[in-house]
């Protein structure tokens, strides 16, 4: 059991990671349940493909997803990634890892804050997502419904300046 009261959050690059860690985690039905987007099959060369395009969003902007290490166990991915002129965050987190988003998000926000180049973060929330305390308390703000690839999604939104 992971003490989720005081974690030891960390991050690596995915390409540290198994592909079939990857593919378990994002197998996971309990995983999909929140992903509304996710409509195929993980298989190598999903995660050969989902590697290097989060590779490439490091290598053009300075930042991107990661994976995501609790206690130096894979607790599932995350990160920055540049859509359009804003910075938006995500959090794929394996099922045993569920609680601990607020204690990841403090993490990547400490991380924006520094940033000169993120003043504001959003985050796109499925709308099977029924609880945003955690991330209201953090500060963020809900903006509007926007949608994304055909997909409703609530839009947050935490400015760093």
């Amino acid at each position: 059991m992971i003490n989720k009261s005081e974690p030891t959050i960390t991050f690596a690059r995915l390409t540290d990671i198994s592909p079939d860690e990857i593919i378990a985690h994002m197998s996971d039905a309990r995983v999909a349940e929140h992903m509304p987007l996710l409509t195929f099959k993980w298989d190598q060369n999903a995660v050969s493909e989902f590697v290097a395009t989060k590779e490439e969003c490091w290598r053009r902007d300075g930042l991107g997803h990661e994976a995501i290490l609790c206690n130096d166990t894979y607790a599932g991915w995350g990160g920055f990634q540049k859509e359009g002129d804003e910075w938006d965050y995500g959090l794929v987190l394996k099922p045993e890892f569920f609680g601990l988003g607020v204690h990841i998000l403090k993490k990547a926000i400490e991380l924006a804050v520094a940033d000169e180049k993120i003043p504001f973060v959003t985050f796109l929330l499925p709308n099977s997502r029924k609880k945003f305390v955690g991330l209201e308390r953090l500060g963020a703000r809900f903006v509007e419904e926007t949608e994304y690839d055909g997909v409703l999604f609530l839009k947050y939104r935490l400015v760093t300046e």
